[in-house]
């Protein structure tokens, strides 16, 4: 890609950011989430070690961010979507240190399934404030 298109690109991303609500970030973050997760299963698939590695850290990363900016005692079952963060680190770290295909399979399906119930649940907090 050329630098132009690659400065485009990232103003581009920069703004978007910049201007989403709350809950579109969080959205948005999990889509990452969702990104590495399959990118480091692809890559653990492929024997891509370093690349899996990668991946995979960048998606801890993104869990240890959840974990630490919820406040889990605020919200009603925060102690269980907790829980279900903390498992879903234990499984990026088992996938990355063991290469445990299964381990990875098991954080991508959970990755999916926590960014569709944020993404609903950001669509549906849109709906009740317009």
């Amino acid at each position: 890609m050329n630098y132009a298109r690659q400065s485009a690109r990232t103003a581009y991303q920069g703004n978007a950011i910049a201007t989403a609500s709350p809950a579109r970030l969080l959205v948005m973050l999990f889509e990452r989430l969702v990104l590495d997760a399959e990118r480091g299963q692809v890559a653990l698939l492929s024997g891509a070690r370093e690349e899996a590695n990668q991946q995979l850290v960048h998606a801890q990363a993104i869990v240890t961010e959840l974990q630490s900016t919820l406040d889990a005692d605020a919200m009603p079952a925060g102690q269980e979507l907790l829980a279900l963060y903390d498992y879903l680190q234990r499984q990026l770290i088992k996938a990355n240190v063991s290469q445990d295909q299964i381990a990875a399979a098991e954080a991508v399906r959970l990755s999916r399934d926590l960014c569709d119930t944020w993404r609903q649940a950001a669509l549906l907090a849109a709906a009740a404030s317009a």
